[in-house]
């Protein structure tokens, strides 16, 4: 047995991290204000080539900031995955609108296809809004989830989106680095093709800043107000003046030069995950039973999370393989549970949801950090063998 414990995912602070905290900290700006913010901000928006990028607290304030920004409100309905991480969904219910959960496709994104079928067919399309049949109300957004790095169909999903006069936003919080290599799309990066996207520099993320998140968008009045609302809506810094309700979801200068640090790497960290995810693919392929998830083949990943599908021919189910490989002393997870079947979800609306119930029972999450060496990555596949 291997006495060396594997995590799932860990942050990789071998660049300047500590050389630009460290200059935070000797010139005393360690809180909201502070110039490597800004700088972030700025080196975000340059890289993923938005107009710009507000930072935030973290990718959950990100996507309740971006769906005031997109006009939600308490009358109003988001479509959004059920098969995501419940931060994703949960911003909906801040605003006191109500989700109604969309299936995924192979890809474990939303199912375009699904999407405008629940269009056409549940749905009225009156005055310029998309009116749900059964509920009356105003269906106003979609939130896209782009899961573990991999793209949703965002050509089909836009296409959509423009037909019924709907707000897009999309949730990249697992994807920064990834980005269209070829279409309409090309040379695109998930998160700036909708209206606003959102980024998460959680720990466990590609790059992180310890908690944390940035909105990008290519629309300069959202970006503004976007600002506005995650400083308390100030409209006079000298005397306290706030024109309308904001949210404290700054970012610390402390984060900020954590992960200015940690995106001078990004390119790099993408290297390592991309040669372990092929390592993965290559051997694990051979063993009956398991296969490794492809991505869209017409997008550069960041090869974020991996997903080891299990199908009954492996001689261990999903939750069989987790608590074996826990024995080896190698951390795995199952993916989510499906949103719609959680407590306070119960009640909405669902569409049809069939594949993300049978990528639930069959996807485990092995090994993935970006300091992950090729030596614990065959050992994964030895145990797995």
């Amino acid at each position: 047995m291997n006495n060396k414990f594997i995590p799932l995912s860990v942050p990789n602070l071998k660049g300047r991290e500590l050389e630009y905290v460290t200059r935070a900290v000797e010139t005393e700006w360690v809180s909201t204000g502070g110039p490597y913010v800004t700088e972030f901000e700025n080196k975000t928006a340059e890289y993923v080539k938005a107009k710009g990028a507000v930072s935030c607290q973290n990718g959950t304030s990100g996507l309740h900031i971006s769906l005031m920004l997109c006009g939600v409100t308490n009358n109003d309905e988001v479509i959004v995955p059920a098969l995501t991480f419940i931060a994703a969904v949960n911003p909906v219910k801040y605003i006191g609108a109500e989700p109604i959960f969309m299936d995924c496709d192979d890809s474990l994104t939303i199912d375009p296809d699904k999407l405008l079928e629940f269009c056409e067919g549940e749905c009225s399309f009156i005055d310029g809004k998309l009116i749900n049949n059964t509920t009356k109300k105003h269906i106003k957004a979609i939130i896209i989830v782009h899961v573990f790095g991999n793209m949703a169909d965002m050509i089909k999903i836009m296409d959509i989106a423009d037909k019924f006069n709907l707000k897009v936003i999309e949730d990249a919080t697992e994807a920064i680095g990834t980005y269209y290599t070829s279409g309409k799309y090309e040379g695109k990066y998930a998160g700036t093709i909708g209206d606003v996207g959102v980024y998460s520099f959680n720990g466990n993320k590609i790059i992180t800043t310890g908690g944390g998140g940035m909105i990008v968008s290519n629309n300069e009045e959202l970006l503004k107000k976007a600002k506005h609302l995650t400083t308390q809506a100030k409209v006079d810094v000298v005397y306290f003046i706030h024109d309308e309700i904001g949210y404290n979801y700054r970012m610390t200068n402390l984060q900020a030069a954590l992960g200015l640090a940690q995106l001078e790497q990004l390119e790099k960290f993408i290297e390592v995950k991309k040669q372990n995810y092929y390592l993965y693919k290559e051997k694990l392929e051979k063993v009956p039973g398991l296969e490794i998830l492809n991505f869209r083949e017409d997008i550069r990943s960041n090869y974020w999370f991996y997903a080891l599908k299990c199908s009954e021919e492996y001689r261990m189910d999903r939750d069989e393989i987790i608590k074996y490989l826990s024995s080896k002393n190698i951390q795995s997870r199952p993916i989510w549970g499906l949103i719609n079947e959680q407590k306070p979800y119960l009640k909405n609306q669902a569409y049809n949801i069939e594949k993300a119930k049978f990528y639930l029972d069959h996807i485990v999450n092995i090994p993935c950090s970006s300091n992950l060496t090729k030596e614990d990555a065959e050992y994964v596949i030895e145990c797995l063998n």
